[in-house]
C-alpha cells in the first residue's frame, strides 16, 4: 500500500487563518467546481503519494498554523507553454499545533512524521493568538 506524503506551503500575505479562508472564498481563488485551488509552477512527482491522503500545510508568518486535505492535482494551461499544477483543496481548514518553519521558495514534501497534528476539537474555537506571539512560544516549544 501506497503510504501518503504531504505539502508544506508559504501562505504569503496571509495574516491569520482567518484572512486565508476568507481569500480562499474568493472565485479568484477557487476552481471552475467552487473548490479552492492553489496554482504553483511545480508539478508534484508524488502524486500517488499526496492523493492518498495527503494535505498541505499552510506556514502563515512563520508558523504551520493550519493544512487541508488536497483532493487532486489539475494540469493548468494559460497558454504560454509553462506547465501549471492546481492543486484542489478541501475547503475545510484544520488548525494545527503551532510549528515554527523558516521561510522556503515553493512548496516542499512533507513527511507524515515530521507533521504536526491537528488541534483537539476542543481547542479549535478558541481566539487564534496574535501569529507573533504564536511564532515566539512555538519556537520556545510552549505551543
Amino acid at each position: 500500500m501506497t503510504k501518503h506524503i504531504n505539502l508544506i506551503k508559504l501562505s504569503v500575505g496571509t495574516e491569520s487563518v482567518d484572512t486565508l479562508r476568507a481569500w480562499q472564498q474568493t472565485r479568484m481563488a477557487q476552481a471552475e467546481d467552487g473548490l479552492p485551488r492553489h496554482v504553483t509552477r511545480m508539478f508534484p512527482k508524488r502524486v500517488d503519494e499526496i492523493l492518498n491522503g495527503g494535505s498541505i500545510y499552510w506556514v502563515i508568518k512563520g508558523v504551520i498554523q493550519c493544512r487541508q486535505r488536497i483532493l487532486r492535482l489539475d494540469e493548468v494551461d494559460r497558454g504560454d507553454g509553462i506547465r501549471r499544477c492546481a492543486i484542489v483543496l478541501d475547503p475545510e481548514l484544520h488548525p494545527t499545533a503551532a510549528s515554527p518553519r523558516r521561510p522556503f521558495q515553493g512548496w516542499r514534501y512533507l513527511k507524515p512524521e515530521d507533521s504536526p497534528p491537528d488541534l483537539p476539537k476542543t481547542r479549535q474555537n478558541e481566539d487564534t493568538l496574535p501569529a507573533d506571539l504564536s511564532q515566539a512560544l512555538a519556537e520556545i516549544g510552549v505551543l
